[in-house]
């Protein structure tokens, strides 16, 4: 619709234009044959006089209609910036709507990866296992559990459980992620989950490729494992989940719904605190390419770019207590063709 007003305002500008012209171009007829008259009538001398007052007459009227002309092309030209300064607003309140819709889309999903990960953290076998180290049968039935949660919940990679110390003990895709033994204590998240100071809190780590996990892209989420899986007992362990980005990501950003001449020419990003590209509709640059964001309100906001480009920004909201972590979704249209070459 915005796109629309915008046509309608180019259209009727246009137009305006075109017949304001020949009306100038008659005024200019106008006055050159009111010129003429009024030398010929000088010519004749007395016989002539009246034929001149008539020809001055029309001179006059010539340039009250030059006036008046000029008037209507002020009208016009400032109406049609304004209805285009109008459907501009429109697009891009639209837009960054948009953009607010994606991102927060994404965090609702995230928030219950927070949400599985302290639940998980509390499972019999996830606590048996860090309880009991020495004992390799716990470790067994830890694995088995979390590819039994695998299977069901089919948006993560892998469930990683580690003890104190940083050493993975269980692993939920042991034959496809080969982990156990490895050792997470320089992790981050690692860390963050061991601090977390009772079981309603987690840790999360951005979106980062993971070697261990075959170079994979991936949240993670990690809270500490708990004595009696009590949500204020003792930490023994750390559990760790991670969100198979590469595969839900995607769905996000190319799920909003543009007519197929819109899609051609629309990208739709989800990007992090330092404006780091971490999803895109067309696939570019994912976690290379930095996007040139421009914000003047931190919240949202939409500008041109020299070529007629619309960019709309906007920044996630969190979902219930999911905070998020500073991302935005951004979308960036291309003009119409016709527009462009306009």
């Amino acid at each position: 619709m915005p796109e629309r007003i915008l046509q309608v305002a180019t259209a009727i500008s246009g137009q305006a234009n075109d017949k304001i012209t020949e009306i100038k171009a008659v005024t200019r007829a106008t006055r050159t044959l009111a010129l003429n008259a009024l030398i010929e009538a000088a010519r004749a001398g007395e016989v002539g006089r009246g034929f001149g007052v008539v020809a001055n007459e029309v001179k006059e009227i010539s340039q009250r209609v030059n006036v008046i002309t000029e008037e209507l092309e002020d009208m016009f030209l400032t109406l049609a910036s304004d209805l285009e300064k109008t459907a501009q607003t429109v697009r891009g309140d639209r837009f960054a709507d948009l953009a607010r819709y994606s991102v927060e889309l994404m965090d609702r999903n995230l928030y219950e990866r927070s949400c599985d990960v302290r639940w998980w953290a509390t499972d019999a076998a996830v606590v048996d296992v860090c309880e009991n180290l020495q004992d390799p049968a716990f470790a067994l039935r830890a694995s088995e559990r979390l590819g039994v949660i695998l299977d069901s919940y089919t948006v993560y990679l892998d469930l990683w459980v580690a003890d104190r110390n940083g050493k993975v003990i269980a692993n939920g895709r042991p034959d496809s992620y080969r982990v156990m033994g490895q050792n997470v204590s320089d992790q981050g998240w690692f860390q963050e989950a061991l601090r977390c100071r009772d079981g309603g809190h987690y840790a999360v780590a951005d979106v980062a490729a993971n070697s261990l996990l075959n170079d994979a892209a991936t949240p993670t989420y990690a809270t500490a494992v708990r004595r009696g899986g009590a949500v204020d007992g003792d930490v023994i362990g750390v559990l760790g989940v991670f969100f198979d980005w590469e595969s839900q990501a995607p769905m996000i950003v190319k799920s909003l719904n543009f007519n197929a001449e819109e899609r051609e020419r629309t990208r739709v990003m989800l990007i992090d605190a330092r404006n780091r590209v971490l999803a895109a509709s067309d696939d570019r640059g994912v976690l290379s390419e930095t996007f040139n964001l421009r914000v003047d309100d931190p919240a949202r906001g939409a500008y041109l770019l020299e070529d007629g480009s619309l960019v709309a920004y906007a920044l996630t909201p969190g979902y219930e207590t999911y905070q998020g972590l500073g991302w935005r979704g951004v979308i960036v249209q291309t003009p119409r063709a016709e527009n462009a070459a306009a």
